[in-house]
């Protein structure tokens, strides 16, 4: 068990003007388990990073005092453990089994006693590959459990959180809360937006203030009833308040995509034939490790199937409906079909967020009115990779909104965002989708299923299911 005391702690990122976090005063006492809370941009992730060790002098500047169980938190890394809000920056060998043993290792575990100690870690998060499959080839939800193998496996006294869940399929979140409740005598400190689930497992909630310092601070029940009307209305996710709904206006129109006998090898063999029509909402659900990424790559033009075909209708593409898009032009594909990736910062191309919303809008006006509604615009001056997960997240879903093609292809779209910008972004996806727009989300969110009122492709082991 480790004590974590915080002393007016601030952090301004180097060449920013405004800090991400000040004026915490914090205390979490041996082996309780905390939620942090706060609009997206708040500071979370940077206070993590701090209690971890991970914010150098040359960071930034500092205020304040941190300390673990009374030492800097660099004296005190074989203490803590740590889940980043990318599990994919984290990883850093190329075979699980050996990924998870790297801090065992580090520490001058025993070698006789590393592979036992691993594989108890690679069960407790439920990871079904053998110790030797590689890390690349893993999805984004399973690269999720191989992280928190690895933060468990040392038996750390502090561990620290960020967004556990977001990219895991029901039953795997389900999972990683009962392994995060059988931790006896852990101190720990979790960043997660949707928190109903795991409210009644925590001691204390503690709501950070935007402008500095801490909103709130006690038990769930009570932080929710004192403060849950003005914490929902600043975008925090409070349960039991309900969301808008965003019904289709009309009837599906025309075809834009039909898949034929489609397959990735290895990821999955041929699946039932499908089509993506303009005017609808298709959201592609299912396990993580189904190929859910793999088919948004194929749908977007980006990636050539192994077997059978994705083919586009005179309706999406005109004289080049004979050819499939993963053969288009780029320049001509990026205007038919525009992709948001499952890791966001992979499709950054300049120095300024305000640049990628005028390098695809054109119109700088609609750039403005992004950066407004997707609250970037305190941050329109800033490089796109110093921003936050979900900051980056709106950002890569902003620059597809802002050039509008006749089909959007979004990778977890609404990962890591607060209440408010979900909503916003949710209201700009049916706005689109009512003016003709085809848009298919990968997504484990079933919020963002039912606002939008959309069709699902399950994808499973080794077929595609359709409910309407």
């Amino acid at each position: 068990m480790s004590t974590v005391r915080l002393r007016g702690f601030g952090h301004r990122h180097a060449g920013r003007r405004r800090w991400a976090v000040r004026g915490v005063d914090l205390e979490i006492g041996h082996g309780e388990r905390v939620g942090l809370l706060g609009p997206s941009g708040a500071g979370k992730s940077t206070l993590l990073a701090a209690l971890a060790g991970l914010l150098p002098p040359e960071a930034g500047d500092r205020e304040g005092t941190v300390e673990i169980d009374g030492r800097d938190p660099r004296e005190a890394r074989e203490r803590i453990g740590m889940v980043f809000q990318d599990p994919q920056s984290q990883l850093v060998m190329e075979r699980a089994g050996d990924d998870v043993a790297f801090g065992l290792e580090n520490r001058g575990t025993p070698p006789e006693r590393i592979p036992a100690l691993v594989a108890e870690a690679l069960r407790r998060v439920g990871f079904r590959y053998d110790v030797r499959r590689p890390t690349s080839a893993l999805s984004g939800g399973e690269q999720q459990r191989l992280a928190l193998a690895g933060a468990l496996v040392t038996g750390p006294g502090l561990l620290l959180l960020d967004e556990p869940t977001s990219n895991l399929d029901p039953a795997g979140a389900a999972l990683v809360r009962e392994v995060l409740a059988g931790l006896d005598g852990t101190t720990q400190l979790v960043v997660e937006h949707r928190i109903a689930e795991l409210a009644p497992q925590l001691d204390r909630i503690v709501v950070l203030e935007p402008g500095g310092g801490v909103r709130a601070d006690g038990p769930p029940e009570a932080v929710f009833a004192e403060h849950g009307e003005r914490l929902a209305a600043e975008g925090v996710w409070v349960p039991g308040h309900p969301l808008p709904a965003h019904p289709p206006a009309g009837a599906a129109g025309p075809e834009l995509l039909r898949t034929r006998s489609l397959g990735h090898r290895p990821v999955f063999e041929r699946l039932a034939d499908t089509a993506v029509q303009a005017g609808e909402a298709l959201a592609v659900v299912g396990p993580n490790g189904a190929g859910k990424s793999t088919l948004a790559l194929l749908l977007g033009g980006l990636l050539a199937p192994t077997d059978g075909r994705v083919a586009a209708t005179a309706e999406l593409a005109g004289p080049d409906a004979a050819r499939p898009p993963h053969r288009w032009r780029p320049r001509v594909l990026a205007g038919r079909i525009g992709s948001v990736f499952q890791n966001p910062e992979h499709q950054f191309v300049t120095a300024r967020v305000r640049d990628e919303l005028t390098l695809g809008a054109g119109d700088p006006a609609r750039a403005d009115e992004l950066l407004v509604r997707l609250r970037l615009d305190a941050l329109a001056e800033a490089n796109p990779h110093t921003l936050s997960g979900g900051e980056q997240r709106r950002l890569s879903v902003a620059t597809a909104l802002a050039a509008a093609p006749r089909l959007l292809v979004l990778d977890e779209p609404t990962f890591g965002q607060d209440r408010r910008t979900w909503t916003e972004l949710v209201a700009l996806l049916a706005g689109l989708r009512d003016e003709g727009h085809g848009i298919v989300a990968v997504t484990h969110d079933p919020d963002f299923t039912t606002a939008l009122a959309a069709r699902e492709l399950r994808l499973g082991a080794a077929r595609l299911e359709v409910s309407r």
